[in-house]
């Protein structure tokens, strides 16, 4: 009997052990996973996260827009400076994005309305530029397009999700926080409102 409960004890204690092993392992796992992984959202509340290349983060408010230079749908040359003294919604999407899809139209009644106040210039990042261009021909989407084939524009703008939106002011600043996700006509009229 002595040999069975001494047996038992043993084990208790080797698992006490391995159990605050494990635990500790698993604290170092999530304060070395704390350091590379950030809510993209801005939103305490989201769950999930994105991992991000260490050197790698969005632009934040308060800091210059990154200029570039892309072709449009339409075959001209676009830079992001030739809206310099507009409010800009800077609007990364793809066509086989479901929430893109989702925000696509509410982005459209909304630029019908307020294009004398905002421009809205949608990047896409695909590669298949008929995807993009039949997309948008068959929901008749006004604002520009510029095609981001090679993603290096979205790289540019550490964008990890898409819909991702960035809100330039008049000053070619960064002026809120950006928006993963889709935007509702309401967000975006609110948001108008904030910029310079």
């Amino acid at each position: 009997m002595k040999q069975i409960l001494g047996i038992a004890v043993i084990a208790l204690l080797a698992g006490i052990l391995i159990f605050n092993f494990a635990e500790k392992n698993k604290e170092q796992s999530a304060a070395d996973t704390d350091k590379t992984a950030v809510n993209i959202s801005k939103d305490p509340d989201v769950k999930g996260a994105a991992i991000v290349s260490p050197g790698k983060s969005s632009i934040e408010p308060g800091q210059p827009a990154p200029d570039f230079e892309l072709e449009s749908l339409d075959g001209d040359t676009v830079r992001l400076s030739d809206f310099r003294g507009k409010k800009v919604f800077l609007n990364f999407w793809a066509s086989w994005c479901g929430p893109c899809r989702i925000e696509m139209p509410e982005m459209q009644k909304f630029y019908d309305e307020h294009k004398d106040e905002v421009e809205i210039v949608a990047v896409n990042t695909e590669p298949n530029v008929g995807k993009a261009r039949n997309f948008i021909e068959e929901n008749g989407y006004t604002y520009p397009i510029l095609l981001d084939k090679d993603m290096k524009v979205a790289n540019q703008y550490a964008i990890f999700g898409l819909p991702t939106t960035y809100f330039i002011g008049t000053d070619g600043k960064i002026q809120q926080e950006k928006k993963v996700g889709p935007m509702t006509y309401e967000f975006m009229t609110e948001t108008l409102h904030s910029l310079e």
